[in-house]
């Protein structure tokens, strides 16, 4: 792993990158009647990466 990979995977809280399996939730609720009201909005899919990295 390069250095920027391992700099991203230690302020990661899940420890690892994410993979396209981890988009399946998101994908299901939006493509579902429980997102009809949902507009707008960016659903962070990061292993936490977003809470840690002053974003």
């Amino acid at each position: 792993m390069t250095e920027r990979g391992k700099k991203i995977i230690a302020g990661t809280p899940m420890g690892t990158f994410g993979t396209p399996e981890h988009l399946q939730g998101a994908a299901l609720f939006l493509m579902s009647d429980l997102a009809k009201f949902v507009t707008g909005v960016t659903i962070p899919i990061d292993g936490g990466f977003n809470a840690y990295a002053g974003v």
